[in-house]
């Protein structure tokens, strides 16, 4: 008896010590990170002719990161690919205006927000064309493929409108202006500032009332990582605390927007 319970006490250290042991190995500092970033969603993230990324996103990761004192690495990735390159272990978070959705947090987990900003239509100014179901009827919308504004658009309009889906949101721009589409819908900073506020966007408006349903446009845009990293979760949230109390988040809204970005 005695012999089998030494053993059974040497197996369950063994066990336990195996179990801390792994545990220790598997702790990361997150001193060195890569960043996903989408690289076509101006102001918040762009591609410069000199393959430069730049935008309010793109500002934020730096600021994050300085804040944690990590070298960090930005990585462009194409919308539709960024979470599954985020669970390839492609990059170790996602600072892309990914809003916080019930949907996505079955895949990966959440920051608190950084912005939060409502969702608007864009239409041809003179066109007549209001937001409801029987002016939209039979009218074209373009909408950037896989994004939360592709999900309220098909359950809210899909039997009215047609949707027309892209793989950026430059491209259904390019569209609209061509007269392929009546509508955009999209966040309404960057229909504001990379579309409106452009030579493009000229004799193009805003239509209609904001949308901002917690039920497709969830909490807020956040940064996203892999379930489980937690340790890398507290990090980046206190990050987030740090930049928005020292003034440097401050810093960085005002050098793009003259509102308060970060909402109620």
């Amino acid at each position: 008896m005695k012999k089998l319970f030494a053993v059974a006490v040497a197996a369950a250290f063994t066990f336990g010590a195996g179990q801390f042991a792994a545990s220790d190995v598997g702790a990361k500092d997150w001193k060195k990170l890569r960043i996903g970033v989408e690289g076509a969603y101006p102001p918040f993230s762009e591609t410069t002719p000199s393959g430069e990324l730049k935008g309010f996103d793109i500002d934020i990761a730096n600021a994050l990161c300085a804040e944690m004192k990590a070298e960090c690495t930005m990585v462009a990735q194409d919308w539709d690919g960024i979470i599954p390159a985020l669970l390839a272990k492609k990059y170790d978070a996602i600072v892309a205006s990914m809003s916080i959705t019930e949907e996505r947090k079955k895949k990966v987990s959440f920051t608190n927000k950084y912005y939060q900003t409502p969702a608007k239509f864009v239409r041809k100014a003179g066109s007549g064309i209001e937001i409801s179901k029987d002016s939209l009827k039979g009218k074209s919308v373009g909408v950037q493929r896989a994004t939360i504004h592709d999900n309220f658009l098909t359950e809210e309009f899909g039997d009215t409108l047609e949707i027309k889906r892209y793989g950026t949101q430059d491209e259904a721009y390019l569209d609209m202006t061509a007269g392929r589409v009546d509508l955009l819908l999209a966040d309404s900073v960057a229909l504001n500032d990379g579309f409106l506020q452009t030579d493009a966007g000229n004799g193009y408006e805003f239509v209609g009332p904001d949308f901002s349903d917690p039920k497709y446009f969830g909490d807020g845009a956040g940064i996203a990582i892999r379930k489980n990293d937690d340790d890398l979760q507290v990090k980046l949230n206190d990050a987030i605390a740090a930049i928005r109390a020292n003034g440097t988040y401050k810093a960085i809204q005002d050098k793009y927007f003259d509102f308060n970005i970060y909402g109620e």
